[in-house]
C-alpha cells in the first residue's frame, strides 16, 4: 500500500525544471523553437562537461536557465499574437459601426397604407395583387433577385419605383416596411442558438405549422432534442436542402401581410418540391405571396405568374397560359424545344 503512496509523491513533487518544461504548450513555432534551444544548450554543455571544461552541475544549472528562459519567450509571443489578433477584430468592428444604413428614416413619414394594399414596382412595371400567390421568372435568375430586393425596400439603392398602396417605400418608416413585407432570399442563414428561437423571430408564430409547410417535419424528428437544439454558427451541421427548408419555415412562421420567396426550393428533390407547393398555396390563402422560381411545380399552383425579359414584365398569365403563348417562357422554365413544350401542355 506504501508504494503506490510513494509513487503518487513523487509524480506530485516533480522538480521546478520538469514543471516549467512541460508548462510550455504555446504556439508550435515557440515551442519548436524553445525545444531546439534546450538541445542545443544540453548538447553543447555535455561535450564540455565531458572535457572537463564545466562540472556536471554547472551543466545543470544551464540547462535549468534554458528551460526557465521558454516562459518568457512563450509570453512575449502569446502577447504579439493576442495583440495582432485584438487589432484586427477592433478594425472588423470598427468597419461594421461605420456602416451606413441602406435606408434611411425618411424626414416627413407617410402614414401607413391600409392592410391588402396593392405592391407595384414602375421600373419592372410587377404589379403584385393582394391575397394572391404571385410568381415571378426571369430569363436572367439575378434580375428576378433584385426585384424582390427592391420590393422589400433591402436593395443597395432604393428609389420611389416601389409604392404600397400608391405610397412610395422610402415615404415609410424601415420599421413598418419590415414588419409588412419579408424576404427571405437565398443567402439567408440560420444563426447559432436554440432552433424554436431562431425560426419564431417573432415570439408568437406557429413554427409547427410552418415547419409542415416547408415540408422540414424529418428535419426536427431527427434531432434528439427537438426545437431546443442548439443550432451551430450558419447552421452548418444541417445540408443545403435541410438549412433551406428551415429558412423557409422561419419565413412563414413570421407570417407577414406580404412574403416574398427567392428560389424557395432550389435545393430539394421534385418530391419535396411538389409538397412545399401545395402546402405553401394552402398556407398563404388569402395572403400576399411572392416568390421568384422557375420550378414548373411552384409556377403550377401560382394564381399568377410574370415573366420578366431584360428586368421588365413581358407577360402575365397563368403557368399554362405562357406555355402556351410564350416561347421566351417555355425555353426558361421547360428546357425543351418549342415543339415538344407546346405538345406537353394540356389543351
Amino acid at each position: 500500500m506504501n508504494a503506490p503512496s510513494a509513487c503518487g509523491r513523487s509524480r506530485h513533487r516533480r522538480s521546478p525544471v520538469a514543471g516549467t518544461v512541460a508548462v510550455v504548450d504555446g504556439p508550435p513555432a515557440v515551442a519548436d523553437a524553445a525545444g531546439r534551444h534546450v538541445v542545443l544548450v544540453v548538447w553543447l554543455g555535455a561535450r564540455q562537461a565531458v572535457s572537463g571544461t564545466i562540472t556536471p552541475g554547472e551543466l545543470v544549472a544551464f540547462y535549468g536557465y534554458s528551460a526557465f528562459l521558454m516562459i518568457p519567450l512563450r509570453t512575449v509571443t502569446e502577447y504579439a499574437n493576442k495583440l495582432i489578433r485584438g487589432r484586427v477584430s477592433a478594425r472588423r468592428v470598427c468597419n461594421v459601426l461605420a456602416l451606413e444604413p441602406a435606408t434611411r428614416e425618411p424626414v416627413d413619414p407617410a402614414t401607413p397604407p391600409p392592410i391588402g394594399s396593392e405592391l407595384t414596382d414602375r421600373r419592372s412595371g410587377l404589379r403584385v395583387r393582394p391575397g394572391l400567390l404571385t410568381a415571378v421568372v426571369s430569363d436572367q435568375p439575378d434580375d428576378s433577385a433584385l426585384l424582390a430586393d427592391r420590393l422589400g425596400m433591402a436593395a443597395a439603392e432604393t428609389d420611389d419605383d416601389v409604392r404600397l398602396g400608391g405610397t412610395p417605400l422610402t415615404r415609410l418608416r424601415p420599421t413598418d416596411v419590415r414588419r409588412r413585407i419579408v424576404v427571405s432570399d437565398t443567402g439567408a442563414t440560420l444563426l447559432s442558438g436554440p432552433l424554436g428561437d431562431r425560426l419564431d423571430v417573432t415570439g408568437r408564430g406557429d413554427v409547427a405549422s410552418a415547419l409542415a409547410t416547408a415540408s422540414a417535419e424529418d428535419v426536427l424528428a431527427a434531432l434528439p432534442e427537438g426545437l431546443r437544439t442548439e443550432v451551430a454558427e450558419r447552421g452548418r451541421e444541417f445540408s443545403g436542402g435541410q438549412r433551406q427548408r428551415l429558412v423557409l419555415a422561419r419565413a412563414l412562421a413570421a407570417d407577414p401581410e406580404i412574403l416574398v420567396l427567392v428560389e424557395p426550393t432550389s435545393a430539394v428533390d421534385a418530391h419535396t418540391e411538389a409538397r412545399i407547393a401545395g402546402r405553401l398555396r394552402d398556407h398563404r390563402a388569402g395572403r400576399t405571396t411572392v416568390v421568384t422560381t422557375s420550378s414548373p411545380l411552384v409556377l403550377d399552383v401560382a394564381d399568377e405568374v410574370a415573366l420578366l425579359a431584360g428586368g421588365r414584365v413581358v407577360a402575365v398569365g397563368t403557368h399554362v397560359e405562357l406555355l402556351r403563348s410564350r416561347a421566351d417562357y417555355r425555353s426558361v422554365v421547360t428546357r425543351q424545344s418549342d415543339d415538344e413544350a407546346a405538345a406537353a401542355v394540356v389543351p
